[in-house]
Parts: C-alpha cells; sequence; structure tokens
C-alpha cells in the first residue's frame, strides 16, 4: 500500500512521458539548425532527403508534417501540466486569488516575451501576436479559469469555441473570383492551393483573421503600415489554441485520475476520435485542416495526434519502464523554456565560433553537401550540453 501511494505522490509530482514529449518537441524545434530541406536540395531524387525536408518544413497551407506539429504540441502540453501545476499549488495552500494573479503575470510574460524574441533584429519593438509563446499567452489565463469548471463544462466549452470561431469564419465573405491575391502577399503561383466553393472562407489572407489584423497590428507602432503576414498566420488563432490547450487538460486530468496507472485507452480513443472528426471535416469542405491559421478542423486533427504522441510516450516511459531511453528527451524538456531561448538567441553565436574554431575543412567532412548537417548537428549538441548542465545544477527556468 504504502508503495502504491509513493508511485502516485510521485506522478503528481512529476510526469516523465510529458517531459519526454515536451523534450521532443524542443529537440524538433532546435534541430532547425540540421537546415535538412537545404541539404535536400542537392539531393533532388532521394526519397529519404525528400522525406527529411518535407518534415522538417512547415507545409505550404493545407495538410500536415512533423514539424507542423511543434506548435501544437507545446500547446498540448501546457495544458496537460496545468492540473499537476494547479494541485500542486492547492496542496500548499495558494488561494484562488493568488493563483490567477500568477497566471495572468505568466500570460503577460509569455506574450512578452514572444514580442521581444521577435524584435531582436528590427529597429523598433515588432508587435506581432501569431508565434507560439504570444499564443500560448494570450489564451493561458482562459485556460486556467476553465480548469476549475466542471469537465462537461470544459467540453461544452471547446465545443462553443470551436463552433462560434468556425461560424464567425463562414458568415465573413468569401474572396471573390476577382479577389487581388497578390495585394496581400499571396504569391502568383500559389493557386493551387487556394480553395474553391464554402472552404474559400479559409483561404489565404483573404478571411475574417486577416481583416482583423490589418486594424489591430496597425494600432501599435510600426515602421510602416501592416498589410499582411508572409505567411499567412494571425493574432485571432489564439482563439482555436485555446481549444488546443483544453484538450491537453483534459489529458492531464485523466492522467490524474487513473495515477499510477496510465489511461492509455483515453489517449488511444480520443486522438482516433479527434483525427476523425478532423479529417472529415476537411474532405467535406466544411473547414480545411490548416495550421496556419488553426482552423476548429486542425485544432481537432492536431489534438487527437498529440493524443497519439501522449499515448506513445506513457507507453515506453511508463508501460515499459524505458526511463534511460528517454533521458536525453528529459534533460530538454524540464527546461523548454531555456532550450526556446537558447534556440533564438544562440545559433548565429554558437554557428559562428564553430565555423571559425573548425574551418571549412572540418565542416566539409562528409562533402559540401552535407556542411549544414555537420555543424547543425555540432550545434545542437552544444545546446543540449547547456541544458544538461542546468539540469545537473537543478536551473530550470520557469515563468
Amino acid at each position: 500500500m504504502s508503495e502504491t501511494v509513493a508511485s502516485v505522490e510521485q506522478k503528481l509530482q512529476r510526469n516523465i512521458a510529458v517531459d519526454a514529449y515536451r523534450g521532443l518537441v524542443m529537440l524538433l524545434m532546435m534541430g532547425e539548425v540540421l537546415q535538412l530541406a537545404h541539404v535536400a536540395l542537392s539531393f533532388p531524387n532521394n526519397f529519404l532527403w525528400r522525406f527529411l525536408a518535407y518534415n522538417q518544413s512547415h507545409v505550404e497551407w493545407a495538410g500536415m508534417s512533423l514539424h507542423d506539429m511543434i506548435q501544437p504540441s507545446f500547446t498540448f502540453l501546457v495544458g496537460v501540466a496545468l492540473p499537476y501545476s494547479l494541485r500542486s499549488r492547492q496542496k500548499k495552500g495558494a488561494s484562488f486569488q493568488r493563483m490567477l494573479g500568477h497566471t495572468i503575470w505568466r500570460s503577460f510574460l509569455l506574450v512578452a516575451l514572444g514580442i521581444f524574441l521577435r524584435s531582436t533584429q528590427g529597429p523598433i519593438t515588432n508587435f506581432t501576436f501569431e508565434d507560439t509563446l504570444t499564443q500560448i499567452g494570450l489564451g493561458y489565463t482562459f485556460a486556467f479559469l476553465l480548469t476549475f469548471v466542471r469537465p462537461r463544462w470544459q467540453w461544452t466549452a471547446l465545443g462553443g469555441i470551436l463552433f462560434a470561431y468556425w461560424l464567425a469564419w463562414a458568415l465573413y465573405p468569401a474572396p471573390d473570383a476577382n479577389f487581388n491575391y497578390a495585394a496581400v502577399g499571396v504569391a502568383n503561383d500559389w493557386h493551387r492551393h487556394l480553395f474553391t466553393g464554402f472552404a474559400a472562407h479559409w483561404n489565404m489572407n483573404s478571411n475574417l483573421g486577416q481583416a482583423f489584423d490589418v486594424w489591430f497590428l496597425n494600432l501599435f507602432p510600426r515602421t510602416s503600415p501592416f498589410l499582411f503576414n508572409d505567411g499567412g498566420y494571425l493574432t485571432l488563432s489564439f482563439i482555436p489554441t485555446l481549444g488546443t490547450m483544453l484538450l491537453g487538460i483534459a489529458a492531464g486530468r485523466w492522467s490524474l485520475a487513473a495515477a499510477p496507472s496510465i489511461p492509455m485507452r483515453r489517449f488511444l480513443l480520443a486522438g482516433a476520435a479527434l483525427v476523425a472528426v478532423g479529417l472529415l471535416l476537411h474532405f467535406t469542405g466544411i473547414c480545411p485542416i490548416v495550421k496556419r491559421i488553426w482552423t476548429p478542423s486542425w485544432t481537432l486533427f492536431s489534438g487527437g495526434v498529440c493524443f497519439f504522441f501522449l499515448a506513445a510516450f506513457s507507453w515506453v516511459v511508463d508501460i515499459k519502464k524505458q526511463r534511460g531511453l528517454a533521458f536525453p528527451l528529459v534533460v530538454v524538456g524540464m527546461n523548454s523554456i531555456a532550450a526556446y531561448l537558447i534556440a533564438n538567441l544562440c545559433e548565429e553565436f554558437v554557428e559562428s565560433s564553430f565555423r571559425i574554431n573548425l574551418g571549412a575543412s572540418a565542416l566539409n567532412i562528409l562533402g559540401p553537401a552535407l556542411e549544414p548537417i555537420v555543424l547543425g548537428a555540432l550545434t545542437l549538441g552544444v545546446y543540449w550540453l547547456m541544458l544538461f548542465w542546468m539540469y545537473r545544477k537543478k536551473l530550470f527556468i520557469r515563468i
């Protein structure tokens, strides 16, 4: 009996499978230094390189690659961690008012940090709200509040948020046949990605979210008026992103309730149901799966994939007890904010240091075409060693 209680308490304190999953997500983000898409250009007829390049790039509009799962996974895991965090704070006697104040402050810091990282290369502050940190920050307080309501109301909120968001886009006028896509930064060869019929409400830079940003982002100081986002990303995407957090909250709640067991059946059934509904909405033209604008169908589809990832990590770490295999990922996952900062602030310095100290001959040891792989692997190794040093010293950046 005492061993069972101890194992439950350990799971309440730290979910290693979640840390490992978060570590994979951050490693995929940091792994951009490998430049697989650039390397693949030197091997145009090689299936493996095309496959690797595809999965280290965002799809142009509809669909999904592995790289497209970074942001939804990180967002989903924020939701998973919320029930654990609240349980820990409540056990320490924290009041609701104090937790709410901390949550609002954390939301502000996430938004501010996202804006700061997007402004490091510009002449003035770049007020943009479509990156991972700002999107999570904008929805985090709402997710916190919904954690305190009964599960059925959380599901009701999820359905209401996604339906209302879908309806608002569906009611906004779709672009007509003569719409000037070039004026909103859409390339001439983009026609193959344009939807027709009802799905045209979700075309790039011709939608409700684009209209909102043309108004909202021009309220802030800018070097020139905001006209469009080159990638089609939107501020309003934080609304369906909140839905992704709610799915994570459900996963965290199930994990806590089942501890020390793993609710694998629930994870797999939820994953299958969400993927199926997302695909149904996409192929019927009701709502396409587009990550860049975080359509409601993307929330469901990617949320289902997140449940599958969580189930896989839970199976390896908690059921098969392969924690040693997960350790390199756990080192990264337990310090995700530090990993995010390192990837965004240290790349140029680390890479230039290797170029200066090793020289071109060493970096071209596998040939000029593979130089980005060699340099990227060295850079990635430095990133991991920095995080490992912080892990050993118990230095964890928290917001």
